[in-house]
Formats: C-alpha cells, sequence, structure tokens
C-alpha cells in the first residue's frame, strides 16, 4: 500500500480543531479527504434545500481550505457503503480516517463500511470529536446514561473541557499513478443544489464556511453572549449566536467554542455577564445531552421516550396541520415563528418551543409532524437536537415536569411585548394595536379587513382536552 490515508468528512466540514485529522495527520502519511454524496440521506423526506445549500457552500471552503494547505478534497457519489472502500482501494489507501456519530443510521454505515475496509486490510481509526465528552464517558452513580438534564449538566460541567486540536496538514499531492487511477472511480466536481434536485431554496440568510463560523463566534462572544441570560428569549433581539448551522456540519470545533466561552468568562466584568456566559454554556451541555440520548436510545428516531405516549389518541388534523405549518393558524406569535422559518430556514429558540406547543397540545397532533417539517425546512436540522426538543415540548420526552403547555398569548405578551417580531412576520397586523395582537381580542371584522385568518382552535378549551386525553393515557400505562 501506498503512504496515503484518506479522511472522510461527514458533520465535521473543517480542517482546524478536528481530532480524527490531526491525528492522522501525525502519521507522516499524506491526508487527503473526502466527502461521499449520500443518496440515502439526500433522497428522504425530510430533507431542507436551505440545509442541503448550506452543506454545499461549507463543503466548497473546506475544498478552498485544503487546497491552500497543498492538499485535496475528493467528492464521490453513492451509497458510503461502496463508494468510501472503493476509493481506498483505488488509491492503495492504507488507512481510512473518521469520526464517531451517534445518529442510528451513521452508525449502522459505518459499521459496514468497517466491514468492508476490513476485507480489504485497510486500517480504521475511528475518535469522537463533535462532543466535548465521549457519550460513555458522562454516566449516572450507577453507570448508565443520563435521561434528566439537570443531572447531566451538573456532571458535564464539572468535567475538565479538552482543548482546540491543533492540525498541521501535511502537502499531500496524488501521483500522476493514483490521478490516472481515479478514471476507475471517477470522482465528481463538488454539485449544486439544483443539480441534486433541491431546486427551492431561499437565499442562505448565513455564510457557509468555517471563517464565517469563526466571525460569527467571534462577534457573538463580543456583542451579545455576556447579555445572553437576559436576551435570549426575545425573538425581536438579535440574542443568541445563531450557531447552530454551524455546530451541525462541524464547520467550527465544539472545543473551540468552550475555548471562546470560558475566554469570556474570565473577561467578564460583573456577574450579569458571567451569568450570560454560563446559560449559554448551558445550552452547549443541552446539545451534548440531546447528542447522547440518541447515542444510548437510538429508539428515540422512531418514536417517544415515554411508553404511554406510543398510543396517545392524536386528533392528527391535516387541514388544521396545513394551517400551522403555513403560518394562518390566527394565533400571532405562532404564524410569525412559522413564516420566519418558512421564508428563512431558521427560527428562534424561543418561537421553537411555541409552535411545538401549539402543534401538540393545542391542535392535538403527532410531534413527529412538526419534528419532521422542521427538519423539511431548517438550515440547522439536527435530529438529536430537534427530536429532542420536539419531545420535550409534546412531553413525550426526557423532563421531569413533562405536562407543559405554552399559552401563545402569555409567551407573545411576555417575550414580544411591542409585536415587533410579530408585526415583521404578519405585515398583515402591522397597523394592528398591539394589545390587541398580543392579547388575542382582534374582532372578526378587524381580521377580515386586515386579511388575518380567524383562530383555529380555542387555547382553552384545547388545553383542557390535551390534559384529559394525557391524563387517560398514563392510567392506561
Amino acid at each position: 500500500m501506498s503512504d496515503l490515508v484518506l479522511f472522510w468528512h461527514r458533520n465535521d466540514l473543517r480542517i482546524s480543531d478536528s481530532i480524527g485529522l490531526a491525528a492522522a495527520s501525525r502519521t507522516g502519511s499524506r491526508v487527503i479527504g473526502v466527502f461521499c454524496i449520500d443518496r440515502l440521506i439526500l433522497g428522504g423526506d425530510a430533507i431542507a434545500p436551505a440545509r442541503v445549500t448550506y452543506m454545499l457552500g461549507c463543503l466548497k471552503a473546506l475544498a478552498e481550505d485544503y487546497r491552500q494547505a497543498g492538499s485535496q478534497l475528493l467528492f464521490v457519489d453513492g451509497d458510503p457503503v461502496d463508494r468510501i472502500p472503493q476509493l481506498a482501494r483505488t488509491l492503495t489507501a492504507r488507512a481510512v480516517y473518521w469520526h464517531y456519530d451517534v445518529e442510528p443510521y451513521s452508525q449502522t454505515r459505518d459499521e459496514r463500511v468497517t466491514t468492508a475496509l476490513q476485507a480489504q486490510n485497510i486500517q480504521i481509526h475511528t475518535n469522537w470529536d463533535r462532543l466535548l465528552h465521549d457519550p460513555n464517558a458522562i454516566k449516572t452513580g450507577n453507570k448508565q446514561p443520563y435521561s434528566v438534564y439537570s443531572p447531566f449538566w451538573r456532571n458535564w460541567n464539572s468535567q475538565p473541557k479538552p482543548a482546540p486540536v491543533v492540525v498541521e496538514l501535511p502537502k499531500s499531492e496524488l501521483t500522476p499513478a493514483e490521478i490516472q487511477a481515479l478514471t476507475q472511480l471517477p470522482t465528481i466536481d463538488l454539485p449544486t443544489a439544483a443539480e441534486l434536485g433541491f431546486t427551492k431554496a431561499a437565499p442562505l440568510i448565513l455564510e457557509p464556511g468555517t471563517a464565517a463560523a469563526a466571525q460569527q463566534l467571534a462577534k457573538f462572544c463580543s456583542d451579545s453572549i455576556a447579555q445572553y441570560d437576559e436576551q435570549r428569549n426575545y425573538p425581536a433581539v438579535a440574542g443568541s449566536s445563531v450557531l447552530s448551522a454551524a455546530l451541525k456540519f462541524g464547520t467550527i470545533g465544539i472545543r473551540t467554542v468552550w475555548a471562546a466561552t470560558t475566554s469570556a468568562a474570565a473577561a467578564a466584568s460583573d456577574d450579569t455577564a458571567r451569568a450570560g456566559i454560563t446559560t449559554w454554556q448551558q445550552e452547549l451541555a443541552w446539545r451534548e445531552f440531546y447528542q447522547q440520548a440518541m447515542y444510548h436510545f437510538p429508539s428515540l428516531a422512531q418514536g417517544p421516550y415515554r411508553d404511554h405516549f406510543k398510543q396517545f389518541p392524536w386528533v392528527n388534523d391535516k387541514i388544521q396541520f396545513t394551517a400551522w405549518c403555513e403560518g394562518k393558524t390566527g394565533y400571532p406569535i405562532v404564524d410569525a415563528a412559522m413564516r420566519q422559518l418558512n421564508q428563512t430556514g431558521w427560527m428562534h429558540n424561543r418561537c421553537r418551543m411555541i409552535v411545538a406547543s401549539f402543534l401538540t397540545k393545542d391542535l392535538i397532533i403527532n410531534w413527529q409532524w412538526g419534528e419532521k417539517y422542521f427538519m423539511q425546512t431548517l438550515i440547522d436540522g439536527d435530529l438529536s437536537a430537534n427530536n429532542g426538543g420536539w419531545q420535550w415540548s409534546a412531553s413525550s420526552g426526557m423532563d421531569p415536569k413533562p405536562l407543559r403547555i405554552f399559552n401563545p398569548y402569555t409567551q407573545a405578551q411576555k417575550f414580544d411585548r411591542d409585536a415587533t417580531y410579530i408585526r415583521k412576520w404578519v405585515p398583515e397586523l402591522k397597523s394592528v394595536d398591539t394589545k390587541m395582537i398580543l392579547t388575542g381580542d382582534l374582532l372578526p371584522l378587524t381580521r377580515h379587513q386586515v386579511g388575518y385568518p380567524l383562530p383555529i382552535v380555542d387555547h382553552s378549551v384545547q388545553q383542557r382536552l390535551f390534559k384529559e386525553l394525557y391524563a387517560s393515557v398514563k392510567a392506561a400505562d
């Protein structure tokens, strides 16, 4: 075999702060990157055009980073179980490196790729990279995975955090013979979203790539993180990091992100600033909580964590679901959030909770319908985070106080007091009195005059119905 090794990129689209890429680079071998256009993923029915467009932009930036480092990133198209071993064999690579994933599909795929590579006597090297802690490293006193966030946070936060990893990628040009060999397994140019069949993507609200993610992190840590505890719940305020897509695709390393928070904490001037930083660090812990939950409880990807929810009598009205999707429920905060999602591919986290509660507790529609719609639209759609958030909102997930019902009017009054966010995304309400928007005291005539729909359900009635249904399934458990 040659002195060449492959690094298989998936949700780690960067060169910097990469544990596996650093390990590959330390071998003294030439390191060539590869990304497989996985049609089994892209052919699914829960893929967002915005997410695909963002991913392709990240891959374009990554290919340029490889070029500037004196190496290259190859693209192959098809089933990774076939393509990765074929590419390794074609280039007579002695090893393939990649990072572990928590998702059930990814783990099954990786096992099959491992088997195929081992049959060819090609070495496999794998590492945990996308989390600060290996999912098996944070356990209860009984050595069990956590199912409640608070004790997970205390344990997770008490553990020392790894520093960012330095990667010195060696210059790794392919030989003429290797280039010729690639004609046996044609590599492809990076396709466009349209070439992959995604033609309805709106303009990206986030610039893809490592440099953009680093700039966003620096901006957040200098401008907003100190006020995060106070501002994070107000959708009209630019108080969140907007780093979720970068973390989803790994254009920035989680160790780099954590190091930035500790630097910000060291420079904090008062308790308010320190509280803001700690609160955002807790959000990073929530991300890891949901990741480790998916790893330890893969059945979450298919259904509820709480057994009694497997028989929950959802109403599942398709007309009401369409109204929710289109932002035409007659509840201004809900409609504003859904329109933001549809037009931008992103939604503020507070609003994600509001619309999820409304779908499950007011419309009494299966949370999996909403989970799927989010994955079909979100630029940052991540199975673990999305599933965890939806199950939390639906009361079917890992929450010691599961029966939470958000009143959409109360939420609007608390977190959009001037209706600024609502008016931005529901422009037909721009001239309507703020109190009327926030309390729901919009007369039918007023709604008709401005072209805004009547409420499709009565919140008070529906919350009572949900509680009755919830009590019935718990009693039958």
